[in-house]
Order: structure tokens, then C-alpha cells, then sequence
């Protein structure tokens, strides 16, 4: 079969409509997130953002209460952070950057856990997941027209609301990638690394 060949007939039609079919859903869920949100700008992040909250409170809950103690000693890790410290600091530091995007004074000491007393396996997820929605809350009001304001702090030093969103996204990346190894160290496959089931 000459591999420059056109393919032809039902099989290449359904390849079509399946290709059309996808790009149509993928337009269709973009504007629906910039319509939820308001705006396009935010509609670009919006979907990175709700990947690692998902990812991370799902993360954070598959951990039994009692791992929350624990932290690697195999390796160079006498000042890591525990499962729970890191969960708390993810958001305290989810509160911090979006408070600064809103100008508002954030947390302080998110380094080692900030002001919350959350400290039992079910507040802290609670913490995390309330400090998640903020963010998405805020984010929701990004436009164009404000998406480059300028904004400063402790967390984020000088940088824009679009900047500091971004920082977000990637400060909450790195932890989850670390507290991945902690998850599987114990025996449990994180629930976005789960094989899909039968459909």
C-alpha cells in the first residue's frame, strides 16, 4: 500500500466528524469558561487552576489521617516539611498570592504554616479546599483590562494579577509533585495516577 495514499471512504469520514466533533467541543468549553468567569483572560487559566485543585484536594484526601505525620528519611529530607505542614502550606500560600492580586494583606508566615490552626487531617483538607475556591473566586474577576495591573508583596514580590496567578498554579504544581513520592512511599497511587476504569 503506498503509503502517500489519500484514505478514502467511511473510515476516513468518521475520522473527520470525530476530529470536527472534538475541536467543536473543545470551542464550546472555552467559551463556557469565559462565560462563567467573565472574561477570555481568565478563561486561559481557569482550566490549569481546576486541574491542580483537583488534583491536590483528591491527593490530599487519599492520604489515611494518621500519614499525615509523615515525611521521608531515606535521603536528605531533616527539613522537610511533613504531609500535613505541606498541605497547610499550599494553602495558606493559595490565600497569600490571591490576596495580594486582590490587594488585600496576606497571611503571614505561610513558610511554616501561617495563622490557621487547622491541624487534624479534616481541617486541613477543608483548609485546602476553601483556600482553592478563593482562588478560583478571584480569578473569576480577571479581565483584560486588569489582567496586567500591577501588584506586590511578600509572597510574590512585583508582578502582575496574571503573574501572580501563574506563580499560583506552579507553586501548588511543585508541591503536589512532592507530595506525590510521599503518597506512593506509603503504598498509595495518587487518584490522578489511577488507570482509568472500564467505560
Amino acid at each position: 500500500m503506498n503509503a502517500n495514499r489519500s484514505v478514502r471512504g467511511p473510515a476516513a469520514r468518521a475520522t473527520v466528524g470525530a476530529i470536527v466533533a472534538a475541536a467543536a467541543s473543545l470551542a464550546w468549553s472555552a467559551s463556557g469558561i469565559a462565560g462563567e468567569r467573565g472574561d477570555a483572560t481568565a478563561a486561559t487559566v481557569a482550566p490549569t487552576l481546576a486541574m491542580i485543585r483537583q488534583s491536590f484536594v483528591s491527593l490530599a484526601e487519599a492520604m489515611p489521617a494518621e500519614g499525615y505525620g509523615f515525611k521521608p528519611t531515606n535521603g536528605e529530607f531533616r527539613e522537610a516539611r511533613t504531609f500535613g505542614e505541606q498541605v497547610k502550606h499550599v494553602a495558606c500560600a493559595n490565600f497569600a498570592f490571591f490576596n495580594e492580586i486582590e490587594k488585600k494583606e496576606p497571611p503571614a508566615d505561610c513558610a511554616n504554616g501561617g495563622p490557621s490552626a487547622a491541624a487534624t487531617k479534616a481541617e486541613l483538607v477543608a483548609y485546602l479546599r476553601e483556600s482553592f475556591e478563593y482562588a478560583q473566586r478571584v480569578l473569576g474577576a480577571m479581565t483584560a483590562a486588569n489582567a496586567l495591573d500591577p501588584v506586590e508583596g511578600p509572597y510574590g514580590g512585583r508582578s502582575t494579577r496574571l503573574g501572580l496567578t501563574t506563580l499560583a498554579v506552579w507553586h501548588a504544581s511543585d508541591h503536589y509533585g512532592q507530595l506525590v513520592v510521599y503518597l506512593r512511599m506509603n503504598g498509595i497511587v495518587p487518584p490522578a495516577s489511577r488507570p482509568a476504569g472500564p467505560r
